[in-house]
Order: structure tokens, then C-alpha cells, then sequence
């Protein structure tokens, strides 16, 4: 019996942490959708590494090279001095291609939770982004991310995130987005 015990005592554990990081991730996006981006900047630890590898075509038994590694040709390879330039460029008004800014919409799900040893967590999810600019510009970017999730003040702050869009070609004018 007290195995049993145990055992669901693991399972809502893994229950409730998965819950607090699904809200984690929801209230990430509406951070971003409202473009509240310096209070979004604070779910980073001071150490982040944000990256997102191009995808390459490959034959399908070469999967294992279809992203590039990290020092390779990246779309983003930023840490958080860079993430908040990238910030404080949207504010200045002086980042013409969000004038006026882009609409978006972050749909997040699919979440996946490994608790790590150490305390940190690895957590996976899918991803859709909206964007909507000017009166006919539409993107729509599909993939999944890899985060690593470290305990902080009481909650969790993202320590590294990996984006992986499922397009090889990045179609939109420009990726003055955050994903």
C-alpha cells in the first residue's frame, strides 16, 4: 500500500508542476502578445542562452544534421544583454519594421515536463505564433521549443531555449518577434 502511496503522491507532484508550468507558459504569451516585453525579459535568468538553429533539408536518414549547432549559422544565438537590446530597439521608435507594431498571437501546448536532479526542469512544447502587420501582412510560424527551467523567487526563470521552427524558410519580412 505504500508503494501505491508513493506513486500517486509522485503523480500529482508531476501533476501540479506540470499545471504551474503550463500557466507559466500562458502568462509567458500574453506578456508577448501585450508586448510587455521587459516584464517578459525577467523570466530570464541573467545566463540565458536563446537560440534558434536554421533547418537544413537533409535525406531522411541524415535527421540527425537537419539543425545547425550552436557557433554555427544560427537565426538567433542571443544571451540577455542581446535579448534587451533587441528590446529597447522596439522602444526607441526608431525599429521601423514594427511601426506601427506587429499584432501576434502565442498559442503554446503540447507541454512536456522532465524534472531534473538538480531541481531544474527540461520542459518541451509546440508552438503557433500570429502575426499580423499593417493591413496584409500575415505570418504564422509553427514549431516547438526546448527550455530549460531553473527555480527562482518562488517561480521558475528560463535559463536556455532552444526554437525550432518547423519551416526551413523563414517567409516574413523580418523576425522582430520573440518566440
Amino acid at each position: 500500500m505504500a508503494m501505491a502511496t508513493e506513486t500517486h503522491t509522485a503523480t500529482v507532484s508531476r501533476m501540479e508542476l506540470w499545471h504551474e508550468l503550463m500557466e507559466f507558459y500562458i502568462r509567458e504569451a500574453w506578456l508577448l502578445d501585450e508586448r510587455r516585453f521587459r516584464e517578459w525579459l525577467d523570466l530570464f535568468t541573467e545566463d540565458v542562452f536563446y537560440f534558434m538553429p536554421r533547418r537544413l533539408n537533409v535525406h531522411r536518414h541524415e535527421t540527425d544534421r537537419e539543425l545547425t549547432p550552436v557557433g554555427d549559422l544560427a537565426i538567433f544565438e542571443d544571451d540577455k544583454t542581446y535579448l534587451t537590446m533587441r528590446v529597447e530597439r522596439l522602444e526607441t521608435g526608431m525599429a521601423w519594421g514594427e511601426d506601427p507594431p506587429s499584432r501576434t498571437r502565442h498559442i503554446v501546448g503540447n507541454l512536456v515536463v522532465e524534472p531534473q536532479s538538480d531541481g531544474e526542469v527540461r520542459a518541451k512544447t509546440a508552438f503557433l505564433l500570429y502575426r499580423s502587420h499593417h493591413e496584409t501582412e500575415e505570418n504564422l510560424f509553427a514549431g516547438y521549443r526546448e527550455d530549460l527551467l531553473r527555480p527562482a523567487d518562488g517561480g521558475w526563470k528560463i535559463a536556455r531555449r532552444t526554437i525550432v521552427l518547423d519551416s526551413n524558410a523563414i517567409l516574413a519580412k523580418n523576425l522582430s518577434v520573440f518566440f
